[in-house]
């Protein structure tokens, strides 16, 4: 069990720890295809540095979650949240402009804990969760030019 209680989420034997992909593409391939293997309720919590990737694979999650259409997905960074899907709703956050827990407290997510969903969080090492949800941690890195290191865990 994590250090901040919450559960984790049980992988299928099926997924690679860590995979890399040669382009936006196929880093929202990948992302429509391990989408499959997510159940509400669920955190994605995606780590990594600027340009590493996170909202590309979003893109990739919340198509293959079938909540919008790839093109619909965008970075949420001055929205700080986007909800996607009426009957499966996936909220995505970016919390890198967040600096303080009263802004984290300001974004209203415990709203999106009353009815199961995805939620998926970028820069979620900002802030610790404590969430009911199973947690599933995704880090991106950037190898140069096109090239992104995924990894689950």
């Amino acid at each position: 069990m994590p250090e901040n209680g919450a559960s984790e989420k049980k992988l299928p034997e099926a997924i690679v720890s860590s995979v890399v992909t040669s382009s936006a593409e196929e880093t929202t391939a990948w992302g429509r295809e391990f989408a499959k293997t997510l159940v509400a309720p669920a955190l994605v919590l995606l780590t990594g540095d600027l340009g590493s990737g996170k909202t590309t694979l979003t893109k990739g999650l919340v198509a293959g979650l079938g909540a919008a259409n790839e093109e619909d997905v965008t970075s949420p960074t001055f929205t700080l949240v986007h909800v996607y899907g009426k009957e499966k709703r996936v909220f995505h956050a970016d919390l890198y402009r967040i600096e303080s827990f009263h802004d984290f407290e300001t974004l209203g997510m415990e709203d999106m804990f009353t009815q199961p969903g995805i939620a998926i969080l970028e820069w979620s090492e900002r802030f610790p969760l404590i969430a009911p949800w199973p947690q599933v941690r995704i880090r991106l890195e950037h190898l140069g030019r096109d090239q992104r290191r995924i990894t689950i865990g």
